[in-house]
């Protein structure tokens, strides 16, 4: 099963950026020149299921009778504060909300449609791609787009194969792609949530190996289709940026000199060295979230990539307490906190120059 939102024809919006040296290294002075920017997030919202009991999910815990006690209330509580996170994510530059949003852990398509039909979310017009997966915990991938500026022309879930310690099939997340056509520039985008560090991370480990090989025969493909494709990944991938799945794996390089022109680069590498995170526990931040991309968007031609952060307000963060700093999350075990979730969004800026 898959859900789809359909579309109207886009309209251009511009901004004005002043473009410094990292942009044109021959010029020697600023120049103005005027751009379309898009904003791409990604944003892990923290079980966002309904508070009907599903016979098929094992979403019992998540009603209102079961151990959460996750009341019609929290619910449209949680939504009203995730449209708001998400109408703000691009600012200053991009004030409208991002263009392209790969969200994880919602448990369906009706929950999707409560979000985007949120007053803060509504204006702005988003449409999604959806698939059931045959996670066990029942939480999908996907992906919300502004009807205006996205045109989906094809979109596929592709299953991760597992089989635990016992040789039984282990059910976890679908990898979405979603292809299509951003104002007039061609791109693909490709969301994750990857298996968990559940048992530990080294136990755990040859899952999100095999999901980071499952990213990359899906890449492989697209390119041997179009050897020009650009390809954005993002996700919550239950590793950070120095991991094996990203660096044997995927390959992934943080310098743009020398740049392998079949490669791929991720920016979220240099903000984890940094210490910058999306998510923390015990006193130790991850970036489980990350973005990472075909070189070609580093060509400064067509659409290319500026520049990528953590999204991380103060109102996202706990004010007080041992975790101050800290996403303030929805739950802490099965204690209700109120907040958003226990990640950061993150997001990216594309640039485009106006013809």
């Amino acid at each position: 099963m898959f859900a789809i939102k359909l579309l109207d024809i886009p309209r251009i919006k511009t901004v004005e950026l002043l473009v410094m040296l990292w942009l044109f290294p021959t010029v020697i002075q600023a120049q103005k020149t005027e751009y379309n920017i898009y904003t791409v997030a990604f944003y892990n919202l923290e079980n966002l299921f309904d508070t009907v009991n599903d016979s098929l999910v094992r979403d019992d815990e998540r009603t209102p009778h079961g151990s959460y006690h996750w009341t019609k209330e929290r619910y449209q509580d949680k939504l009203l504060k995730l449209a708001t996170v998400i109408r703000g994510i691009g600012a200053p530059y991009d004030l409208d909300g991002p263009e392209i949003i790969g969200v994880c852990e919602v448990e369906n398509a009706d929950v999707l449609e409560d979000l985007i039909t949120k007053p803060t979310m509504a204006a702005l017009d988003y449409g999604y791609v959806h698939f059931d997966s045959p996670d066990e915990r029942g939480i999908d991938v996907a992906l919300l787009y502004k009807k205006e500026k996205f045109i989906p022309t094809a979109f596929k879930s592709h299953r991760l194969l597992l089989e635990n310690e016992k040789g039984f099939r282990d059910y976890t997340r679908d990898q979405l792609v979603v292809s299509g056509i951003l104002d007039t520039h061609p791109i693909h985008f490709l969301v994750n949530h990857w298996p968990s560090r559940r048992g530990g991370q080294s136990r755990s480990e040859p899952y999100r190996l095999a999901a980071a090989k499952l990213n990359k025969r899906i890449i492989d493909s697209l390119r041997r289709e179009d050897r020009e494709a650009r390809i954005v990944a993002m996700g919550d991938f239950n590793d950070d940026p120095l991991d094996h799945s990203f660096k044997k794996v995927l390959k992934t390089q943080s310098s743009t000199t020398p740049i392998d022109s079949f490669g791929l680069y991720n920016p979220m590498e240099r903000l984890y060295k940094k210490g910058i995170g999306s998510l923390a526990y015990r006193d130790r931040w991850s970036l489980f979230d990350q973005f990472y991309f075909t070189t070609n968007l580093l060509s400064k031609e067509g659409l290319f990539f500026w520049k990528a952060q953590v999204y991380r307000p103060q109102f996202l963060k706990n004010d007080s307490g041992r975790y101050k700093g800290y996403p303030f999350r929805t739950y802490a075990g099965n204690q209700y906190q109120g907040g958003y979730s226990d990640h950061f969004p993150i997001y990216l800026y594309l640039l485009a120059k106006v013809r």
